[in-house]
Parts: structure tokens; sequence; C-alpha cells
């Protein structure tokens, strides 16, 4: 049944500006992945100029996930509290000046600064989806997530772009010098273009609102996510190696693959938030696409056995299955959080997402090369088979008609 309105023209109105505040987010987001998500880029740089072994290079490379990890939840309850506008300006600033001042304060600070900077973008990541929500009404909510969440592969190649040939031409640290102005003009576009959503005042003497945690609904939309994301970082973690390692191809031609599957999952995300407020569900599609998450690493391993036509195949495929359900869980996340909790909730989701994010090219990569990749990508289809079951589909109506009811 479907249960989501279309808003009044007053509603209309009111949010002439959404489009604006969804671009400078998508912007602020995409400055913020291009540092958190880029430094993986500079690793060869790093271990040449600094004579770093793979483990030395990789304190490095998770530095910025570490500072996001710590902060995620806190900055979602200061934007609970406070706005959203603000938060995201704030921690937009810290980023760009710690990460501006790696090139200035070589040595032991770096690791330091890294850590600031990650706990700094944590803001954009807790605060402007929920920016998002609060602007665009329930029937565009899963369009406006989906291109929300474009910012990741966008900031993937942004970094994939510019900070390889940067850093070589002037130092790896250096080169940190373009995301940082990215999450510094971001700031300033935010403080100028996007002003926090509308609230409704709480009535005087009105108790706070009880935690959407009381149930167990959004538990199982984090736990359902978090196991989605086993065969996002399967694919994208192991397909170039696969295709260089596995099927012969050149480095250029498997990085143009992994390049295109980056734009594909992009209108991917956007695909499936458009389905989701057409059907009027975001959970429904998001099991579904836990199904065909697990076709698709099954098949992989079929064709890794029997015919590598079909292995490849799948990797196109699921550059493009495996992210799709990423905007729905949040678009869930925040609706059924309210807006009161939605920002504690969007920080336990990424939370939950990155830890996950984290563990999975390790673990996964043990069994890879143990196994095979045939038999490690079968049995990474246990995680969305489980997110099938665990997806709480029955009751999302329910559970949306309460959240909209504390609004």
């Amino acid at each position: 049944m479907r249960v989501l309105t279309r808003p009044t023209t007053s509603d209309v109105v009111r949010n002439r500006r959404r489009w604006v505040v969804l671009g400078v987010g998508v912007l602020a987001q995409t400055a913020a992945c291009s540092f958190v998500y880029g430094m993986p880029f500079l690793v060869p740089l790093l271990r040449d100029a600094g004579g770093l072994s793979l483990a030395g290079a990789g304190a490095y490379v998770g530095a910025p996930t570490a500072g996001l990890l710590l902060t995620l939840i806190a900055w979602g309850a200061v934007a609970d509290r406070t706005g959203e506008r603000l938060v995201i300006a704030a921690g937009l600033t810290v980023c760009a000046v710690a990460v501006a001042g790696t090139a200035l304060l070589p040595g032991q600070a770096v690791m330091a600064l890294l850590v600031l900077g990650g706990a700094g973008a944590a803001s954009v990541f807790a605060a402007s989806g929920r920016m998002v929500m609060g602007w665009f009404g329930a029937h565009e909510r899963g369009t406006a997530m989906g291109i929300r969440q474009t910012a990741q592969p966008l900031g993937v190649a942004l970094a994939g772009l510019t900070l390889p040939s940067l850093g070589a031409a002037v130092g790896p640290w250096t080169a940190l010098l373009l995301p940082a102005g990215l999450c510094l003009v971001s700031a300033v576009l935010v403080l100028a273009l996007a002003p926090d959503p509308p609230r409704v005042p709480r009535a005087a003497g009105a108790a706070p609102e009880r935690s959407p945690y009381r149930t167990p609904v959004l538990w199982r939309v984090h736990g359902a996510s978090a196991l989605l994301v086993v065969p996002q970082f399967a694919v994208a973690s192991f397909g170039t190696e696969y295709l260089v390692r596995e099927q012969g191809w050149g480095v250029a031609a498997a990085g143009a693959f992994v390049a295109a599957g980056q734009v594909a999952g992009a209108a991917g995300r956007i695909g499936s938030g458009w389905w989701s407020d057409r059907v009027g569900s975001r959970l429904r599609p998001m099991r579904q696409i836990a199904v065909a998450a697990a076709v698709v690493l099954l098949l992989f391993g079929l064709g890794d056995a029997v015919a590598g036509w079909l292995a490849v195949t799948m990797l196109a495929v699921g550059t493009v299955v495996t992210v799709a359900d990423n905007g729905l869980a949040f678009t869930s996340t925040a609706e059924l959080a309210g807006r009161a909790w939605s920002g504690r909730a969007l920080g336990i989701q990424n939370t939950g997402q990155n830890a996950i994010a984290s563990a999975v090219p390790v673990a996964l990569g043990a069994l890879v090369g143990t196994a095979g990749y045939g038999a490690g990508f079968a049995a990474a289809a246990l995680a969305p088979l489980i997110a099938v079951m665990v997806t709480p589909v029955r009751a999302e109506p329910a559970a949306r008609e309460a959240a909209e009811a504390r609004r």
C-alpha cells in the first residue's frame, strides 16, 4: 500500500531552493570523499618518497576513516540539536585546515592531522543527508538521496583523476591541498546557499521525542545495509586485481573498466531512489537489490570456474547492483528515525557501514588467497542473502507512519 503523499502547493513554494541545497550538499560530500577515500591513490608515491612498507602506507590510508568512525554519531547528535548548516560548514573547515596542515607539518604530526581531517569530514556524512531529508518531500526523497549518494563515487573519481599526477609533480602531501581547498570552498558555499530546512517548533512543555530505537526496525535496517556493504566492497576491492591477475587484462584497461563502473554505479543509485519514490517503499526495492547482489556474486563464482566471460560480465553488473541499495538505506534510516533523531541515526548508519567496509578487504582477501576468487565471492554471497531476511519490509509502513506522526 502506498503511504507516501505529495506535497501541497505551499510546500513546493517553501522548497523552491531545495535543488540548490542538494547541489551544494553533493559538492560538499564530494569534496570530503575526495580526501577520505582519495588517500589510496597516493600510496605508491608515499612508499617511494618515504620508504614505507605497504602496511606503513596503509596506516596513512586508514587514518581518515578512523577519524570518521570516531565522530559520526557525535556530529549527528549536534545536527539534531542545532541544525545542519553550521555543523557541515564547521566540520569542512576543520577538515580543510587539518588536511592543509599535512603539507606544512611533515613527520609525526601528519597521522594526527589525517585523523582530525577525517573527524571534520564526518560532519558532512552525518548532517548532509539530514538536510536533504528536511528539504525534500516524501514523494521525491528517494531520488534526492540517490543523487546525494553519488558524491562518494564522484569523490573517488575526482581523487583518481587528480591526486596521482598532482602528487608526482609536487609531492603526495602537497597534493592534498586540492581536497583541502575544495572542502574550504564547500564550507563557504554551504554557509551562503544551504540554509537549514524549516523546523516545526516543539510545543512548550512537550516531552522530548522518544528514541526510535525502542523497536528493532531501525536496527534491522542498519544491519541489512551493513551486510550489503560486503558485496559492494568485494567487487570494488578485488575487481581490478581479478581482471589483471586472472583474466590477463592490462592495468590501464582494468582501470578504465573500474572508472566506467563508478559512473554506472552513481547512475544506479539515482535510479533505485527514483524507483523507491514510485513504489512508495524504500525497503522493498532494497530487499530485491539484495537478492540481485547475491545472484551476481554466485554467478561470478560460477564464471570463475567455467567461463571467464561470465565472471567479467558479473563484475560489470555488480558495479551497479551492489551499490544501488546505498541511498535507499540512508533514506529509510532518516525517515524512520524522524526529524529529532535523524542526525544520530545517520551517524550510526555511516558508522556501521564504514566499519564493515574496513573489514571486508582484509577478511575476503584472506579467503580469496586460500580458496580462490570463485569460492571467496560465493562465500560473500551469504551476506546479501542474510540481508534479505533481515530487511524489515513488512514493518516499514507502520514504522514510517509513527515517524511522520512524531515530526
